[in-house]
């Protein structure tokens, strides 16, 4: 299946399902109207308070345990409740709907996959849940066996919500799937946790104490929402400051205008390639905006900052300069790390070091290859062998190059203008 017929096929489905609940909704009837009440609300909150950063793989943690949980509500103090999945999914989807309202009109989402993706999650966990607990087969199910259930069904749409979150990602920047499925399973031992513990808290706790508990249990995730978007302001101000300081061998006229950028944009996708999970991709990404920072301690810059034509010797001197420039600002010591050993032999490099340094030097030649360069750098790279430059890197980065439907003049010449991937975070 195309890619883009893979995206439309989700957006398609989502469609149809918030269809086919909002039609049945409006013609049956909101059942126990005050439970529905309740926690659209909850999710209408989870959606207000919603950050934009991209550190955490769910936006609305609060959202997502409030839909999750009345997707999984048998009973409102003690009286069974007779709501269906249709009616789960209809409130759901107006509350995201009512919620996104002002974040759209910033201009800052909710985009309409993370919309997708939330209808088909939860109405995964409803359609589960709401029939057979309608049918009676839960009526045994006590005690430790209900919560362990309502743990297991939470746990299977979580796993459901990252396939579809891969494939969603897959559909647009035409990453490798198996690599994208794995960063999203990655992802759900933090806030996806707390998500789905949250939502079976609250399923159990109304069954028992009824509507009054949804604040009590919603409160900590609360808080912990609006903790971790003032988190993400202080990492998107982070990044800023790392873009800043990586431009000032620019400003010195020491490398070219945009150079660091280049570089950090093509390691992270490099990065991506090769399997690095999010935190070693934020490493390697910074490490190659301030990859050249110790030129600044020369007294003569080398013509067009290219060091890649350096003698070893003199390579190592600047990487050395370059992560203690790097570990005097404050910035991550494994930033410092990869910095300083981009310049080693090849075989004794971390693996991100080695991306750095293939990456550099193929944006240096690429530059003084003229037509044809991006191929004519890439070809000169694998001819340097093993010792130079990492195989497996100089691979992944044919790969990439040739990704996307991009030629390869178009990385080489553009790199900054080109296409990325949208989960990717900004370069500053």
């Amino acid at each position: 299946m195309s890619r883009p017929l893979l995206l439309l096929l989700i957006r398609g489905s989502a469609v149809l399902v918030a269809l086919l609940s909002l039609t049945v909704t409006l013609w049956t009837g909101l059942e126990e109207r005050g439970a529905a009440l309740a926690f659209g609300a909850l999710v209408l909150v989870g959606e207000l308070t919603r950050w934009t950063g991209s550190e955490s793989r769910e936006a609305a943690p609060l959202g997502a345990a409030g839909a999750l949980s009345y997707a999984l509500l048998g009973a409102d103090a003690g009286r069974p409740s007779h709501h269906g999945a249709c009616q789960v999914v209809a409130v759901v989807l107006a509350a995201c709907l009512l919620g996104g309202v002002p974040h759209i009109a910033r201009g800052r989402g909710p985009t309409l996959d993370h919309l997708a993706r939330r209808i088909l999650t939860v109405a995964f966990a409803a359609v589960c849940f709401q029939p057979l607990y309608g049918e009676g087969v839960f009526e045994d199910w006590v005690g430790p066996a209900y919560a362990l259930l309502l743990l297991a069904l939470l746990v299977l749409t979580a796993l459901c919500g990252a396939v579809l979150a891969a494939a969603q990602a897959h559909g647009r920047t035409r990453w490798p799937f198996g690599p994208l499925l794995r960063e999203e399973l990655r992802g759900l031992r933090g806030i996806g946790s707390a998500v789905c513990a949250t939502g079976a808290v609250m399923a159990l706790a109304v069954a028992v104490a009824g509507l009054w508990a949804l604040p009590v249990f919603s409160l900590p995730l609360l808080l912990t929402q609006l903790s971790l978007g003032r988190y993400a302001a202080v990492r998107r101000t982070y990044r800023q400051t790392i873009a800043s300081l990586a431009r000032a061998t620019e400003v010195a006229g020491y490398t070219p205008a945009g150079h660091a950028r280049r570089v950090a944009a093509l390691s992270r996708a490099v990065g991506r390639d090769l399997g690095l999970a999010e935190p070693e991709l934020t490493v390697l990404e910074h490490a190659a905006l301030m990859h050249d920072i110790g030129q600044l301690s020369l007294v003569d810059p080398v013509p067009a900052g290219a060091t890649a034509g350096l003698p070893a010797e003199e390579q190592r001197r600047i990487a050395l300069l370059g992560g203690a420039v790097v570990r005097q600002t404050g910035v991550d010591a494994r930033v410092a790390v990869v910095v300083e050993r981009q310049a080693d032999p090849c075989r004794e490099q971390p693996l991100s070091a080695r991306i750095v340094r293939a990456v550099n030097a193929y944006e240096e030649k690429v530059r003084d290859a003229g037509p044809g360069g991006p191929l004519k750098a890439l070809e000169a790279l694998r001819l340097a062998g093993a010792g130079a430059y990492a195989p497996e890197v100089v691979e992944s980065l044919g790969r990439v190059l040739s990704r996307d439907s991009l030629s390869l003049p178009a990385w080489g010449l553009s790199l900054g203008s080109a296409r990325q991937d949208p989960n990717e975070r900004s370069l500053g």
